[in-house]
């Protein structure tokens, strides 16, 4: 990570290790800087107060190494971020002005999204923030992992079971709400189809109508023409001498054959009028038949103009052309069907209703005893915990409660509220002392004593909680002696399954640490500037005694120091 222009750092890299890292720093030197910009790469609120005095911008830059598949890698890629070998690149430039900006794998994002990222991927105790496992939902799914297969199993069962009775409860809606509507569908329907079945239309109907009504309204006119064309090709059948199209043609073929012997190509035209005699006369004998045919038949004419004005009612109503209004009725027919099928799909549907609702009660119960029997035993191993971090009058309790509903699942009797994720509200609380009542832990303990729950409550949850980065800000305030060495021991065994990275001042705890990193200031005139440095083993020992009396160069703090390093490398040996 690397950060500029922020508060007091001017421009410093953090090379953060998997593990154990620790910061620390002379008062003032700028430590919760580091913090700071974790949670400013994460998508916190930003101040203009953080930039640095007479810069124009504050930044933090930072790679993440992710899983190869997961929500946070999930979520990047949704917001059109480039991860290259599982490497997301983030940033964030605040403005002394004001604007604020975030950068996700090479794309400008919303800040929302940094949040976002920060749900899966690192929890924040300080004194100052809002702690992941402060809020019911993740105090709850904390609570589910810590329990295992006995509450996880039947929890997914659960949340196929609630899915489905939402869907269940959507369709059935769907069919009782529109009711009404529904039933004046399925009249239409009728009435359409009756009227279409009464008059039986015929596919093509309306066209073959056209054609024979405009035949049977022009009658005369057709008759004539047929005739005149008749006797224009054969002549007239009263025997006058008017030339005709056969005559003549049959003429032209005569004169051509008497000379065809002396030029194939007359000879071919010769053949070519032949053809033409006999296509004529084949005409000429086709209009009579017609001219025959033809028969001005009022009666005929008045049943069709009938039928025509029939089937123009089904067009206006149902489709373009008959045919249209065929397809009309078959697709009506098979909704209607669909909506006289109703009642008995809400019958069948309330009965999956009824099934759904006493699967998910039996599994309500089975999830919330297994949730009961997980908070007895993590209310109870983060109490011994807390014994050893300086509260010893402490007592973390999980309350895991119902809500009563009318509408709710019937749980022993019990008509309770439920959700998808069953029954239960789960609640961390703390007593302080005894005598003292219960209360969320938001409530019941100051930012330093909160800092050392959370870590009680990590370190018991270390395992079931996937968050991959833990930050602790002044997590050993209040404390110190043989407190201080038990908050770096427990720190130290988080970082087993976890990136830990811890902002102190007790030596105690800083030993136990995997890498050191120190926040150094100086003064160049008026100017004070702030940097990181990583430690090797002397640094340490001079870290260490500098937190320890004060002075970097003394060789008893010195002594002590190594002491310190000696006794807790040991001491995670052992564990």
């Amino acid at each position: 990570m690397r950060i500029r222009g922020l508060g007091v750092i001017d421009d410093a890299v953090l090379e953060l290790s998997p593990g154990f890292t620790v910061v620390t720093g002379e008062t003032g030197a700028g430590k919760t800087m580091v913090v700071t910009g974790l949670g400013l790469l994460f998508g916190e609120r930003a101040e203009t107060a953080l930039v640095r005095t007479g810069g124009p911008t504050a930044s933090v830059e930072g790679r993440l190494q992710l899983g190869p598949d997961g929500p946070a890698a999930d979520r990047a890629l949704d917001a059109g971020a480039e991860l290259e070998d599982g490497v997301l690149l983030v940033g964030r430039t605040v403005a002394a002005e004001g604007r604020s900006r975030a950068l996700l794998g090479g794309r400008s994002v919303p800040i929302g999204v940094l949040g976002e990222l920060a749900e899966e991927l690192i929890a924040v105790h300080g004194q100052n923030d809002q702690d992941r496992l402060l809020r019911p939902a993740r105090q709850r799914d904390a609570l589910d992992r810590y329990a295992g297969d006995a509450v996880t199993g039947p929890l997914a069962d659960y949340r196929q079971h609630y899915e489905r009775l939402r869907e269940v409860d959507a369709a059935l809606a769907e069919l009782t709400t529109r009711a009404r509507e529904r039933a004046q569908e399925a009249d239409l329907l009728r009435f359409g189809l009756g009227e279409i079945t009464a008059a039986e239309p015929q596919p093509g109907e309306d066209l073959q109508l056209g054609t024979e009504s405009e035949r049977l309204e022009h009658a005369d006119a057709l008759r004539t023409a047929a005739t005149t064309a008749h006797a224009a090709l054969l002549g007239d059948a009263s025997g006058t001498d008017e030339p005709d199209a056969v005559g003549l043609v049959g003429f032209a073929r005569r004169t051509l054959e008497q000379v065809r012997a002396h030029d194939p190509a007359l000879a071919t035209l010769s053949d070519r009028l032949a053809e033409v005699s006999y296509l004529v006369s084949d005409i000429a004998t086709e209009l009579a038949g017609y001219a025959e045919s033809v028969d001005a038949d009022p009666t005929r004419l008045a049943t069709v103009h009938e039928r025509r004005a029939v089937l123009a009612g089904l067009t206006r109503k149902y489709g373009e052309t008959i045919d249209e209004v065929l397809d009309w009725a078959e697709r009506s027919t098979s909704r209607l069907a669909e909506l006289d099928g109703d009642d008995e799909r809400i019958d069948e549907l309330a009965a999956e209703r009824k099934a759904l609702i006493d699967q998910l009660a039996e599994l309500a119960t089975t999830i919330s005893a297994g949730r009961q029997a997980a908070a007895e035993q993590f209310g109870a191993e983060v109490t011994t915990e807390l014994a050893s971090l300086a509260m010893p009058h402490a007592r973390l309790t999980v309350a895991v409660r119902q809500t009563e509903s009318p509408d709710g699942l019937d749980v022993g009797g019990r008509r309770l509220a439920f959700g998808p994720t069953g029954v239960d509200e789960v609640e961390l609380q703390l007593t302080p002392h005894a005598g003292a009542p219960p209360r969320p832990i938001q409530r019941g303990a100051s930012g330093g004593e909160r800092s050392r729950i959370m870590l009680a409550v990590e370190v018991v949850f270390a395992g079931a909680d996937p968050v991959p980065t833990f930050v602790f800000d002044e997590v050993d305030a209040g404390v110190g002696g043989a407190a201080a060495v038990e908050v770096g021991k427990r720190l130290a065994r988080l970082a087993r399954t976890a990136q830990v990275i811890v902002v102190t001042h007790l030596p105690q705890v800083a030993a136990f640490a995997d890498r050191h990193l120190v926040v150094e200031k100086s003064r160049d005139g008026l100017v004070t500037r702030s940097g990181v440095t990583t430690l090797d083993g002397s640094g340490r020992v001079r870290e260490l005694s500098r937190m320890l009396a004060g002075l970097a160069d003394s060789e008893t703090a010195a002594a002590h120091a190594e002491e310190l390093l000696a006794a807790a490398a040991a001491a995670k040996s052992q564990s």
